[in-house]
C-alpha cells in the first residue's frame, strides 16, 4: 500500500470521529475506527518492512485532525494554549493504539484488540482524574446527540458508551476483513452475527427503557434567569454589579410566585473583586438586597454564582492557592451560593477546575507558576477548591446539588452528589465565552448524560446559550435561544432512588485499568525471559 493510501485511510478516521462532535449523529463512531483498524492490521501483516512507530505517525495524523475538528472552539480562550493541549492530547492517542500495535504485533490479534479497548478506556479515566484534565472527547459522551440509545449508562456510565463504540469497530472491521478475503461463509456469518448482535441488543435495550421509564411525581418548582451578558465586553466595578443586580431582580419577578421553590442564576453571575468576602455575608449590601426580594415570596430560595474570596488572619490557614495583596493573604473562590429570605447562606466552592484558566497543573512542583494562567476574565487564576461534593438543603427540605460548569463533565463526581442525598441537580454555567460555535452545544449534552446516569432532573442555569430542563431520561425540556435574555419557569421531579451507576461509579474504567496493567506485565516479562 502506498504512503498516500494510507494517509487518506488515516484522513478517514480522523474526520469520521469528528463529525459527532460537529452534530452529526453520535453513532457514526460505530464504524470511524476502521480505517485505523485496517492499516494497523496492514502494519502487523508486513510488519517485516515497518517498525511498530511507523503505525504510530498515522494514528497522531488522524488524532490531530480529530482533535482540532471536534474542539476547535476552544481556541477562542487561547490559540497557543488549547492548540498545544490538543497536540499533546492526539500524542497521547496515538501512543495508546501504539501500544496495542506492539503487543499484536508481538503476541495475536486477540490481546491486541483486547489491549486496545483496555488501554484505550484506561487513557479516558486518565483524562478525567489527572490535574491536566481533557475529558471532552470521550467517545462515550457524545453519543447523549441520540440520548434514547444510552439509557442503559444508569448502570455503566460513559465508560459502557466507550466499551460498546470500540467493539462495535472491531466486530465491524473483523467483518470487512473477512467478507474481503473471501473466508468461509460460516466464518462471515458468525461475524455479522456478532456485530449485530452487539449493536442490537444495547439499542433495543434502550429504546425500551427510555419508553417504560415513568418520573414520580414529586415536584420542584424553579425560575431560570439567562441574563446574557456578554464575558468578553463584561465590567467588574460597582456599577456594573448593580446593572447585573437589577437585570436579575427584574428577570426573576416575571416569573416567580407563590408556589416557587427556587431562582436559579448562572456561574459567576456576580464577580466584583472586593464585594464578596465570605466572612461578611452577613452585612453583604447585595445578599440583603436579593433577601428583600426574596421576602415577597412565601418559600422561594435563590442558588447563584459569584467570584467570591476569604481573607486568612493566620499563617496556619493559609493553602498552596492563597494570594497576597495590600498585606492580606487570601483565596479566591469560584462559588455557588444559596440564600433564604431569613437570610441565610450556604456555599459551595468549585472542585473541578479548569487547567490553565481556574488552576496550575500540579501546583505543588510548579508553585512559580500559580499566578501564570489564562486570563478570560471574572474568575480566573488559581482559585482555591473544596475538596469534595456538597447539595445545599432549603427551608423545605429539598436536597440540590449544585454542579459548577465544567463539573458537569465529571459523571462520578456528579454522582456523588447523589450519594450524598441530592434529589434535583442544578447546574450553573457560563457559556458565553464560546459564542455561538459547538462549544455550548457540546456542554448541555454532558448535563444530559448525568440526568440518565443519576436518573435525576437537572434545572439548567447559562449566562448564555442553553438554559433549560432536562428529565430524568435526558431530554431537554424549554430551553432558552442563544444570545437572548430569558427567564423560563417550570416543575421538575425530585428523585431518590440510587442507579447502579450512582452506587458503583466508573467501574467499567476501573476494570480497564486492571486489565491494562495484567497487560503490560505481560509485555514486561515476556520481554526479558
Amino acid at each position: 500500500m502506498k504512503r498516500f493510501h494510507r494517509c487518506i485511510l488515516s484522513v478517514s478516521s480522523g474526520v469520521l470521529l469528528s463529525l459527532p462532535w460537529l452534530g452529526f449523529p453520535g453513532w457514526m463512531l460505530f464504524f470511524a475506527f476502521v480505517p485505523l483498524l485496517y492499516l494497523e492490521n496492514y502494519f502487523v501483516k508486513f510488519k517485516a518492512g515497518f517498525p511498530p512507530v511507523s503505525f504510530w505517525g498515522h494514528v497522531f495524523l488522524s488524532a490531530v485532525i480529530w482533535n482540532v475538528l471536534a474542539s476547535w472552539w476552544m481556541t477562542k480562550v487561547s490559540l497557543a494554549g488549547v492548540g498545544a493541549a490538543m497536540v499533546f492530547n492526539a500524542f497521547l492517542m496515538a501512543s495508546v493504539w501504539w501500544l496495542a500495535h506492539t503487543i499484536h504485533r508481538k503476541f495475536s490479534a486477540s490481546l491486541g484488540y483486547i489491549a486496545l479497548i483496555s488501554l484505550w478506556i484506561a487513557f479516558e479515566y486518565l483524562q478525567f482524574n489527572w490535574d491536566v484534565e481533557w475529558p471532552c472527547l470521550q467517545l462515550g459522551s457524545i453519543l447523549a446527540t441520540n440520548i434514547q440509545l444510552i439509557q442503559w449508562y444508569e448502570f455503566t456510565g460513559t465508560f459502557g458508551g466507550t466499551l460498546w463504540i470500540l467493539l462495535l469497530n472491531i466486530f465491524l472491521f473483523k467483518f470487512v476483513t473477512n467478507y474481503r478475503l473471501k473466508s468461509s461463509s460460516a466464518r462471515k456469518y458468525i461475524t455479522l452475527a456478532v456485530f449485530l448482535i452487539f449493536l442490537g441488543v444495547p439499542a433495543l435495550l434502550s429504546v425500551f427503557m427510555y419508553h417504560n421509564y415513568y418520573e414520580e411525581i414529586d415536584p420542584v418548582s424553579v425560575c431560570i434567569v439567562q441574563p446574557n451578558v456578554d464575558p468578553y465586553t463584561e465590567k467588574f466595578d460597582w456599577e456594573a454589579e448593580q446593572v447585573k443586580l437589577n437585570q436579575f431582580i427584574r428577570l426573576a419577578a416575571e416569573q416567580t410566585n407563590g408556589a416557587t421553590d427556587f431562582i436559579l442564576a448562572p456561574e459567576t453571575i456576580f464577580e466584583h473583586q472586593t464585594l464578596w468576602n465570605i466572612d461578611e455575608f452577613r452585612s453583604n449590601s447585595f445578599l440583603l438586597r436579593l433577601q428583600l426580594f426574596l421576602k415577597q415570596y412565601d418559600k422561594a430560595e435563590m442558588v447563584f454564582g459569584i467570584s467570591s474570596y476569604k481573607v486568612y488572619k493566620e499563617p496556619k490557614e493559609y493553602t498552596t492557592t492563597a494570594r497576597t495583596a495590600n498585606g492580606l493573604v487570601y483565596d479566591r473562590f469560584n462559588t455557588a451560593l444559596q440564600l433564604n429570605k431569613a437570610g441565610e447562606t450556604q456555599i459551595y466552592h468549585k472542585s473541578k477546575l479548569v487547567a490553565g484558566v481556574e488552576k496550575v497543573p500540579y501546583q505543588n512542583l510548579f508553585s512559580g507558576l500559580k499566578n501564570s494562567f489564562i486570563d478570560i476574565g471574572g474568575t480566573a487564576g488559581t482559585l482555591g477548591r473544596q475538596n469534595e461534593a456538597k447539595n445545599f438543603i432549603s427551608k423545605s427540605g429539598i436536597w440540590v446539588a449544585p454542579v459548577i460548569c465544567f463539573e458537569s463533565v465529571f459523571g462520578a463526581y456528579v454522582a456523588s452528589y447523589v450519594q450524598k442525598g441530592a434529589q434535583v441537580i442544578f447546574v450553573i454555567t457560563n457559556d458565553g465565552w464560546w459564542k455561538n460555535s459547538r462549544g455550548y452545544k457540546q456542554h448541555l449534552l454532558f448535563s444530559q448524560l448525568r440526568a440518565v446516569e443519576t436518573r435525576r432532573s437537572i434545572a439548567r442555569a447559562a449566562n448564555t446559550g442553553t438554559s433549560c430542563f432536562i428529565s430524568q431520561r435526558g431530554e431537554v425540556l424549554q430551553a432558552t435561544n442563544w444570545w437572548e435574555e430569558a427567564v423560563i419557569s417550570g416543575q421538575i421531579n425530585k428523585n431518590e432512588k440510587l442507579t447502579f451507576y450512582t452506587l458503583h461509579g466508573d467501574f467499567v474504567a476501573r476494570l480497564a485499568v486492571f486489565c491494562s496493567v495484567l497487560i503490560m506485565l505481560l509485555m514486561f516479562v515476556r520481554k526479558f525471559r
